[in-house]
């Protein structure tokens, strides 16, 4: 996969934070200080690295003294450091034990990396794992080619599900009622020339690559990315990744690239999905 609009998405996905998090302040089970706090963190993204503290209140919809009240407390856990001389806050490397505590204790990443190894050594070009989640997918583990054109898509990076072959790939293995409410919470465009974007369109690439177990996006998100993906599946065969072989245009034709690395992501991702039902 070429690189990642994750400043865009990271924008949105924040908004829809703080719509979701007042939206559920109903249930009685909701600790709404920790979802408040959360909103905080989720703020920081590429288009916003540091923020003043009327930035920050007026990105979570919180009041200057509440905004004041959960920086301060992250600031003391760790996970906010305050310039001193600016007063603008920013994320610590803190932050991203969260995502190594994911990272270690995700079994799906556990069984798959032996097979991203092995599929990075002998095609030499870049392998990822993503996971759904909602109408996005995520990346979880990624094993780049020195090939690879652009190295700004990392662990926890988002795409859109609809323009992607991973996406297409796990969208193919749902029935078509979920598959369709998928494309609807998508902000359908094209992000280039060659993205399938119209919905009619998406429900044939979607029934293709069903029939045929694996998808492919060719130029669809960014220029000069090739790839070829298949679904991962759980013991009751609902998708719960995808993993992509990712290369380029210069050095591939589509037809090329989708004879050569389809069958081996339909085989690496049915080896995963025997070896990766979660125990107990």
């Amino acid at each position: 996969m070429a690189r990642t609009g994750s400043g865009e998405a990271d924008g949105k996905r924040g908004g829809k934070t703080a719509a979701g998090g007042r939206a559920r302040s109903g249930d009685p089970l909701m600790v709404l200080s920790v979802e408040k706090a959360f909103r905080v963190l989720d703020a920081f993204d590429a288009a916003h690295p540091t923020m003043s503290l009327t930035q920050l209140a007026a990105a979570v919809g919180l009041d200057k003294s509440a905004a004041q009240r959960f920086a301060h407390t992250l600031e003391r856990l760790g996970y906010l450091r305050k310039d001193p001389e600016t007063k603008r806050f920013e994320l610590t490397v803190k932050t991203l034990d969260l995502g190594a505590h994911f990272m270690r204790a995700n079994w799906l990443v556990e069984r798959a990396t032996p097979y991203l190894m092995h599929l990075s050594k002998t095609t030499e070009e870049t392998i990822n794992l993503t996971v759904p989640d909602g109408a996005e997918l995520v990346f979880v583990s990624r094993f780049l080619s020195r090939h690879v054109l652009n190295t700004d898509v990392v662990i926890g990076s988002r795409m859109p599900l609809y323009c992607t072959a991973p996406g297409i790939a796990l969208l193919s293995r749902l029935p078509r009622g979920e598959a369709l409410a998928l494309l609807e919470r998508c902000e359908l465009k094209p992000y280039t020339p060659q993205t399938t974007w119209r919905l009619e369109d998406l429900l044939a690439k979607i029934e293709l690559s069903a029939a045929r177990g694996y998808a492919t996006a060719f130029e669809e998100f960014y220029r000069g990315d090739l790839s070829v993906a298949a679904a991962i599946l759980d013991a009751k065969g609902r998708p719960i990744g995808a993993l992509n072989i990712a290369t380029s245009s210069a050095r591939f034709q589509p037809a090329e690239a989708e004879e050569r690395f389809a069958p081996l992501v339909v085989a690496a991702a049915l080896s995963i999905s025997q070896a990766s039902q979660p125990p107990g």
